[in-house]
């Protein structure tokens, strides 16, 4: 699955990470002495800029230097240390995803800096106090304007990006699929070698397009809103029951989610089995019925009969198993919709912010708390992937001189011993 498109995948996958961490130590580090001394510094109470200016600045053009060069280094050292077929698509393909994810989020911050003073303005203009500022037709479509240039560039790159993400998870795809076949003869005894090389590889795919996009974006909405939530903190001083306590939107962000992830994790801890398993007693089926097809003495009813009895059992445990994960997951996610208002009720109550914060506090709340729950929000999609991963990992074995899975090996020794295999 991944030697196939990645070089050497267990020493790239932990050098990207020993990587990264020395390029955040370096941004975070000296990366300010080094952007102010190429005239790129920002001073750190300069107010946010609204629309696409926020793109452009100094900051951000800063940002576009150190990545490229980093990247430029990292693909370099591998293009020379190991060379790969697919590395075009698998080192600079991946990083250019990063980027442009990267981008994708900056969008929200974006919209987030314009929502303060348009929502603030809207205010403003609502209000009958003859002390609040005077608000303009002008102003109000100069701010819907700036949304306008926001939001023509998030369609672009969108658009753009899945694009291009279609088409990195088909060229995996494409390796996975030489990458098998290449072995073909040392597999073909495999029950379902077939479907593991057509279904599976394009299940696999199709899958990591989503979740992997997914879990990108994710990990740079934590990156880009994490500093946002920790500002906003600073106008929400108490919380019920708790108390004061130090940046509470973000230490409740990340309880809850920690606190939905586990509860998750627990109650749908049996599903990812029960999926691969679903897959084995589906293609033992198939395969029966496959060979019925061609010889009268195959597919006989009570083969057929006990075949599907399988079938049916494996499924009414997975209908049970999801009963209470769903229980579980639904009653989670309609709590989470009002916890961030029961943790504002104070601060409304007491009128500490205006009504633009709280628009800023809510969307950045909802981008850091979605974040942390990727998993509760994908957990059924990566139990999927991961009996897909399963599967295919057993097709693996049987020709890297691995340990294959009991029902793996019962299904080869049958088949080579003269069962349907060779008998069709």
């Amino acid at each position: 699955m991944f030697k196939s498109f990645f070089p050497q995948p267990k020493l790239f996958f932990i050098s990207v990470l020993v990587w990264s961490a020395v390029c955040i130590a370096l941004w975070y580090g000296a990366g300010g002495q080094i952007s102010a001394a190429i005239g790129l510094a920002v001073p750190p109470d300069a107010p946010p800029v609204i629309g696409l200016g926020h793109f452009v600045t100094p900051d951000f053009i800063w940002f576009y230097i150190f990545y490229g060069v980093a990247t430029a280094l990292f693909a370099g050292f591998w293009f020379w240390f190991s060379p790969h077929k697919w590395q075009w698509w698998s080192i600079l393909g991946s990083a250019f995803i990063l980027f442009v994810t990267y981008l994708g989020v900056q969008v929200s911050v974006a919209i987030n800096n314009w929502r303060g003073p348009f929502f603030d303005a809207v205010q403003n203009a609502l209000s009958s106090d003859p002390d609040a500022p005077e608000v303009t037709s002008q102003q109000l479509f100069g701010y819907i304007w700036d949304f306008a240039t926001i939001a023509f560039f998030a369609v672009v790159m969108f658009v753009l990006t899945r694009f291009f993400v279609s088409h990195y998870i088909f060229r995996w795809r494409t390796a996975m699929n030489d990458y098998y076949m290449s072995r073909w003869q040392e597999v073909r005894y495999i029950e379902g070698a077939s479907q593991r090389v057509q279904e599976d590889t394009m299940r696999f795919a199709a899958i990591a397009e989503g979740l992997g996009v997914s879990i990108v974006d994710s990990i740079m909405t934590l990156i880009a809103f994490l500093p946002v939530l920790a500002a906003l903190s600073v106008h929400v001083t108490t919380l019920p029951v708790i108390g004061e306590i130090g940046s509470p939107l973000l230490v409740m962000a990340v309880v809850w989610s920690a606190f939905g992830t586990l509860l998750l994790a627990i109650v749908g801890i049996k599903l990812p089995g029960l999926e691969f398993r679903n897959q084995r007693v589906e293609a033992a089926y198939r395969k029966e019925l496959v060979y019925g097809e061609d010889r009268a003495e195959r597919a006989e009813p009570m083969t057929v009969r006990e075949l599907f009895g399988d079938v049916r059992t494996n499924y009414f445990r997975l209908y049970f198993h999801y009963l209470y994960f769903n229980v579980a997951r639904s009653f989670y996610l309609q709590a989470d919709n009002i916890f961030v208002f029961i943790l504002l009720i104070p601060t409304i109550v007491a009128g500490k912010i205006t009504f633009g914060i709280l628009q800023q506090i809510l969307t950045a709340f909802g981008q850091v708390s979605n974040s942390f729950q990727y998993l509760v929000n994908s957990w059924t999609t990566i139990i999927e992937l991961l009996s897909i991963y399963k599967r295919l990992a057993a097709f693996e074995a049987a020709f890297e001189n691995k340990a294959l899975p009991e029902i793996d090996q019962r299904w080869l020794e049958r088949q080579k011993d003269g069962g349907p295999a060779e008998v069709a």
